[in-house]
């Protein structure tokens, strides 16, 4: 899973999202200022933004949206396609790798290599090996990123076999993210996936034989029919798999779901999954028993086998206020202290691309100080942040600039303060995304 695509507000109220059943609407925090604040007014300033030169030394990363997929799961919110195709594919192919030569002509690239290389979805995997070495050999004929820290690809266990992963590591992918999120053919069947729990293991199996240095996979607590002695297999499943990263997320219902339509039919407010407090204690209880095995959490999410070794560029570099290039529908971006989305559907996208157009649909121009809460808020997902960081970049201590917030928090056992460091405790981590609302702007804030 990743951070793009059709992306919901947090517009439910929070206090479900903290005490009891799990409701309608979105609640991960991505970005700041929210999504339902950017503006196709703004697009323009994001096309200029595209054409001016970059700030110095300001890392670049790339991001490549791939919509589509075998079928749509009942929980996704992404921005996918199941209906296209191979011509449809390949138009869509040569529209991203127009996209990528029109910015690059810009200003914006400045000569710069990528620092990291994101191919989300989507499904990436579904791309056969000829139509990837399309992708592939044509974006890094201009953004060669023989540079770039990582390569990251997400993929559906049931689309991978032996040939197309060697394609993908012998082409330099280098962190294989396999979207697991259950190891159970009826869990996994209730909520539409596309997989079964034997393409999990083959899937996970030749990857490991091919030699991808960073393995990742993804659990959801929370899933349709997902139970207790379900989820204690899941983590007994993960720890016999070994792999180097485990993310972990609590099942959220956002509006365009198929779970929210079906519960809209039937006039229900609670979502048929699990509440917020029992989704909290499995990812507790994945967590622990991931440190127990020499794990380390490194962030809300994740938990990797050597935080020395296995690091996750996109996002570090990501919530520390990147350049980051958006190719392909939907795809988010940010230059230069500007963010942008492309054009969100799939033939408005590749029109405007075939017409000559930089195909931005919205976009929002940051303050300095919206930049500064985007980064902290976004970093005390790690679970730790120093003062200092802030200081050298923003010339501002944010414990004096959200005194009453950090004091609240402090006083409520979610954080402590000791020198420099800020520390979030287990429990809050595990619930930060309801916490950070509390430092946004009061006009970003859900009602």
């Amino acid at each position: 899973m990743n951070q793009q695509g059709e992306t919901t507000e947090t517009r439910s109220a929070l206090t479900s999202k903290t005490e009891g059943s799990t409701t309608a609407g979105g609640y991960f925090v991505s970005n700041y200022p929210p999504f339902n604040y950017w503006s196709a007014d703004a697009a323009s300033t994001a096309v200029e933004a595209l054409g001016a030169p970059p700030q110095p030394d300001k890392p670049l990363g790339v991001y490549v949206h791939i919509p589509f997929c075998r079928k749509r799961c009942h929980f996704c919110y992404f921005k996918v396609y199941t209906d296209k195709n191979a011509g449809a594919i390949r138009r869509y192919l040569d529209a991203v790798l127009v996209e990528a030569e029109r910015v690059i002509e810009r200003a914006f690239v400045g000569g710069r290599k990528p620092t990291f290389v994101y191919f989300g979805g989507g499904t990436p995997s579904y791309l056969s090996v000829e139509q990837l070495g399309y992708l592939f050999d044509g974006l890094k004929a201009l953004l060669p990123w023989d540079a770039a820290q990582e390569v990251a690809f997400e993929c559906e266990p049931g689309t991978l076999n032996e040939k197309k992963l060697a394609y993908l590591r012998g082409a330099g992918v280098t962190r294989l993210s396999l979207g697991v999120e259950n190891f159970t053919d009826e869990v996994l069947k209730a909520n539409n996936r596309a997989h079964d729990a034997g393409a999990i293991e083959r899937a996970y199996n030749f990857a490991r034989e091919v030699g991808f240095p960073h393995i990742n996979i993804d659990l959801i607590a929370g899933m349709l029919e997902e139970t207790e002695a379900n989820w204690q297999y899941n983590i007994e499943r993960t720890l016999e798999l070994k792999p180097d990263a485990v993310t972990v997320y609590q099942m959220e219902i956002p509006f365009n779901t198929t779970i929210y339509q079906q519960m809209r039919e039937r006039g229900e407010l609670t979502a048929p999954v699990a509440d917020w407090p029992t989704k909290r204690r499995w990812a507790a209880e994945a967590f622990a028993r991931l440190e127990g095995a020499g794990y380390t959490v490194t962030s809300a999410y994740t938990a990797v086998t050597d935080p020395r070794r296995v690091r996750f560029v996109y996002r570090d570099e990501l919530w520390r206020g990147c350049d980051m290039l958006a190719l392909g529908v939907s795809s988010f971006g940010h230059a230069s202290g500007v963010h942008y989305q492309n054009e969100k559907d799939f033939e408005p996208y590749i029109e405007r691309v075939e017409a000559g157009e930089v195909p931005v649909r919205r976009a929002f121009v940051t303050s300095e100080d919206q930049r500064l809460i985007r980064e902290l808020v976004l970093l005390m997902k790690l679970g730790r942040v120093e003062r200092s960081y802030f200081v050298n970049k923003f010339g501002v201590d944010v414990v004096e600039r959200f005194a009453e917030v950090f004091d609240k928090h402090a006083r409520a056992g979610d954080l402590s303060i000791d020198g420099d460091a800020i520390t979030l405790t287990r429990e809050a981590l595990l619930r930060v995304d309801t916490l950070l609302i509390d430092f946004f702007e009061p006009g970003h804030r859900p009602g």
